[in-house]
């Protein structure tokens, strides 16, 4: 070997020697990867700093665990996560009643009841103010321009008859302009008016075969059909620095106006095992679902009763009824492996200010994941 070839040898392993070597120091300088999780104690920290009662499960790399924290009925000292506690699942339920119609739609393909989101909705409502202008996409994505109602307080109405006093609120009153994103309940209860006639079932015996059964639940029914071994947790108010103020449920009277769209009861962990069904194949499969949630109607992230937000990455919805403080939150990656579902029953907080302190908990799951809002 001549010095040349000698000196090109040694300069190669030296050169290798000091590679090594610096690849070893970035690495011991390089902080240390923290796994990110929200654990049980972030939880209970959140709830307890903010003086909130309820249920919340998260979601994890596809793992669950459901954190419970104060009282369901303080009155009886039944504490959140009992087995027999049931939560009202208020705007959370529109996603499932958007999936029923969805399942119709498949069975109807290829027969004289065909439709689809470009249907309009006359079909069902012939004497309905602009039902001829309306498509059953828009009032999947509230872009009817049908208005809130209001209610008939102290009163049980029958499925039929919650339809028939929007009907006849909506063509007694004027009406947004069609087209136009305004988020009302009036929307999907219009749709259980479709499901009925389009099954010759009402909604009730639909959402018991639809989804109940075939899944298995035992905590999720609507508030009518609570069975007397379940209770319905009761809803608190923080006030003057005191917990559990103001108690007050959800009233039969007020679920039965609004069928479809704020009358289901759940838990978080079976509310979770829906939204697995709204895309495995059990309700829906992925492509239904898409369908539902991207509907060409729609004005906002808003489809088929949840927003698809960052690119359609994540998908959320948040519920409350009336003068109850009942606050529930989802927000999910797109394959559901992980999230944050909240059902909360004691709260001071708004809805922007309830997601905030999800959002916290949702930066430990998966940072930069998932939206503010």
């Amino acid at each position: 070997m001549n010095f040349k070839d000698f000196f090109l040898k040694k300069s190669a392993k030296t050169a290798g020697k000091l590679a090594l070597a610096a690849s070893l120091l970035l690495s011991a300088l390089a902080p240390a990867t923290v796994k990110a999780e929200a654990t049980k104690s972030d939880v209970n920290r959140v709830m307890r700093d903010n003086h909130l009662a309820g249920s919340v499960l998260l979601v994890q790399n596809g793992s669950v665990k459901t954190v419970n924290y104060g009282y369901a009925w303080f009155g009886r000292r039944m504490k959140n996560g009992s087995y027999n506690v049931t939560y009202p699942a208020a705007s959370l339920q529109k996603v499932v009643t958007g999936a029923m119609l969805v399942q119709i739609m498949n069975e109807k393909n290829h027969t004289k009841q065909q439709f689809s989101q470009y249907t309009k909705i006359s079909r069902w409502y012939p004497k309905l103010k602009n039902a001829r202008y309306v498509t059953v996409g828009n009032l999947l994505t509230h872009t009817s321009g049908y208005r809130e109602v209001g209610s008939e307080s102290n009163q049980n109405l029958s499925e039929d008859k919650a339809i028939n006093w929007v009907t006849q609120k909506i063509n007694g009153s004027w009406q947004y302009q069609i087209g136009s994103f305004n988020y009302s309940d009036t929307n999907y209860i219009l749709l259980v008016g479709i499901i009925r006639k389009l099954t010759d079932h009402s909604y009730a015996y639909n959402f018991k075969h639809r989804i109940v059964q075939p899944l298995g639940l035992t905590s999720t029914s609507l508030r009518h059909d609570i069975p007397w071994t379940r209770s319905q947790a009761v809803s608190y108010a923080y006030l003057w620095q005191r917990k559990y103020q103001r108690p007050v449920s959800l009233p039969k009277s007020v679920a039965s106006q609004i069928p479809g769209a704020g009358n289901m009861c759940t838990t978080p962990i079976e509310y979770y095992e829906i939204m697995l069904a709204l895309q495995n194949g059990a309700i829906l499969n992925q492509s239904d679902f898409k369908y539902l949630t991207h509907l060409k109607a729609r004005k906002t992230t808003y489809s088929g009763g949840m927003y698809m937000k960052r690119g359609g990455k994540v998908k959320s919805a948040f519920g409350t009824i009336g003068d109850e403080h009942y606050g529930n939150y989802v927000q999910l990656t797109a394959d559901n492996r992980n999230g944050i579902i909240m059902f909360v029953n004691e709260r001071s907080q708004t809805e922007q200010q309830l997601k905030g302190l999800a959002f916290g908990l949702l930066q430990k799951i998966q940072l930069g994941t998932f939206s503010l809002n």
